[in-house]
């Protein structure tokens, strides 16, 4: 697969079917990879990877720090991951694109509905991560990986990191940037010499930043009220995928679809059907 440098980071993606241009921010949380639309979950299930190309420019891309995307310590933030797919376009010379977002993938998306509105022919938030639970959960992560470090060091970090193929998210002491350790031999060597306090104020930082509220995270409320985009939101109901998070995005967003089916009625003779309907009216009105 091709992969493009996008402020000065390398990122893997792939442009697969014909037609208007989708731009889809991967679902999964510190493991944000292409192959996740296909893979996991919801996603599998309603085989959207197999209709959607039929009618769309699928562009998909490893989040960067997850996969063969590489990576940078710094306070990570959605701005940050909006970013990178703000790039990605850039790369390939599409001015405007639909948004797609599945998961944590949502968050950027509603990041870059924000800062950068006149790209977006509509935004599609299908299963948002949110809720109280997830909010607690993300913080005890990263608080463990800290915990980690604080007792072991950065150069046990990189050890374990590569003994295991592990994410973050299924072992956090390894930490959000351990594919990026696992796939650059520089940047490992660099990240155990990092200095440790200095480290530590960082990734505090991304967990306040990330996990900030109990609602939907990615976008301050009244920026999200301004736009003038339409959305499709898909609701999830589990511990990371809280059914309110979708709801405080309904009401957010004035002028979204809020797709009221819970998750064992999205199957793929549901669920394609409902998004490519949307799609097709949000292209026809950008006309």
């Amino acid at each position: 697969m091709p992969t493009a440098v996008i402020g000065g980071i390398a990122t893997r993606y792939d442009v697969v079917g014909s037609g208007p241009p989708l731009l889809m921010f991967s679902p999964g949380g510190f493991d944000g990879i292409l192959e996740k639309w296909t893979t996991t979950g919801v996603y599998a299930r309603t085989r959207l990877m197999e209709h959607l190309p039929k009618r769309y420019s699928c562009i998909v891309f490893d989040r960067r720090e997850t996969g063969q995307s590489g990576g940078r310590v710094e306070r990570l933030t959605w701005a940050r991951y909006a970013a990178q797919g703000r790039g990605l376009l850039e790369h390939l010379k599409i001015p405007r694109a639909h948004l797609m977002g599945g998961c944590m993938g949502c968050s950027p998306v509603l990041s870059l509905a924000v800062s950068d509105p006149e790209i977006a022919l509509s935004l599609v938030l299908w299963w948002p991560v949110g809720g109280a639970r997830y909010r607690i959960n993300g913080h005890q992560r990263f608080a463990q990986h800290l915990s980690y470090v604080q007792q072991q060091g950065l150069a046990e970090v990189v050890s374990l990191a590569t003994a295991s193929a592990k994410s973050f998210g299924e072992d956090p002491r390894v930490g959000p940037w351990a594919s990026v350790i696992r796939i650059d031999r520089s940047f490992a060597e660099s990240y155990a010499k990092l200095d440790v306090e200095q480290y530590k104020l960082i990734v505090a930082g991304m967990a306040r930043t990330l996990f900030d509220r109990d609602s939907a995270p990615g976008a301050e409320p009244e920026d999200l009220l301004r736009l003038d985009i339409p959305a499709l939101i898909v609701p999830g109901r589990d511990p990371s995928h809280a059914t309110s998070a979708a709801r405080y995005l309904e009401e957010c967003l004035l002028k979204s679809e809020y797709w009221d089916v819970p998750p064992a009625g999205q199957t793929e003779e549901t669920a394609a059907p409902r998004l490519l309907e949307f799609l097709d009216k949000a292209t026809a009105a950008a006309r």
